[in-house]
């Protein structure tokens, strides 16, 4: 995968893009990354890239003209059609789901906007999917970006050191993730579960599965509510609600 990054501040990824699983994915080929500082692209002769909208209001919008040419200039280069993110709090919920359907993508490109916003005929005419990462407004689209970015790449091969770390993750299987638990067997009173000790796997993997259901239904029920349920599930969940 190659990802072109459209932002104003670069270096604002350096620490993201360069250390623990992002750095190793780079090492491993899984992924390579440019940084486009889209300014470099105006032809605003004070090297302008935002003005006050039309109708008034406050702040600056980003200008379509640099965005445009930037992202023209990479599309020109490209074997193929890149995908292209618009970073927005308008744009849809970012979910695992999301993630894993960018992570089979050969191209992304990411537009990280400032200030105010962006002129309209950015979204209409350059960009194939917005993304939200929480209803709440950032100062610019760099670090969602980054949320993004890493949430993607540690999905493609060889990136995670265990390939079934990905699978387990929460939400990837549409529920939250089990407890975990490491030595010692006890701390401070604390007692790690029996089964967990016991070497039997179907056991083992039972209560894993049990307790993720359990989790989400205590703090996510919103998760179950499109979830197709086995018997044993819906079991379950009978139990909990008559406790």
């Amino acid at each position: 995968m190659h990802i072109d990054i459209l932002t104003l501040f670069p270096e604002m990824f350096d620490g993201v893009l360069n250390h623990s699983i992002l750095k190793r994915a780079q090492d491993r080929e899984a992924f390579t990354y440019q940084y486009v500082n889209f300014r470099e692209y105006t032809t605003n002769k004070h090297n302008k890239v935002d003005d006050y909208p039309y109708g008034g209001g406050a702040g600056l919008v980003l200008t379509p003209q640099p965005i445009f040419d930037a992202v023209q200039d990479i599309e020109q280069k490209a074997a193929k059609k890149p995908r292209v993110v618009l970073m927005c709090p308008q744009g849809e919920p970012y979910t695992q789901a999301k993630a894993e359907e960018l992570a089979e993508e050969d191209h992304l490109v990411f537009i990280c906007g400032h200030y105010e916003g962006y002129d309209e005929r950015i979204r209409q005419e350059l960009v194939t999917d917005e993304i939200s990462i929480g209803d709440y407004v950032l100062t610019g689209g760099e670090l969602g970006s980054m949320v993004v970015i890493d949430s993607v790449v540690r999905l493609l091969p060889n990136v995670l050191g265990n390939e079934q770390s990905a699978p387990e993750d929460s939400f990837s299987s549409g529920l939250l993730e089990h407890p975990h638990y490491t030595r010692p067997a006890e701390f401070r009173g604390h007692e790690v579960p029996d089964v967990l000790l016991s070497g039997n796997h179907a056991k083992i993997d039972e209560w894993r599965h049990y307790q993720s259901l359990k989790r989400t239904y205590e703090r996510r029920p919103d998760l179950l509510e499109n979830r197709a349920l086995s018997d044993q599930e819906k079991k379950w969940l009978e139990e909990w609600k008559n406790c």
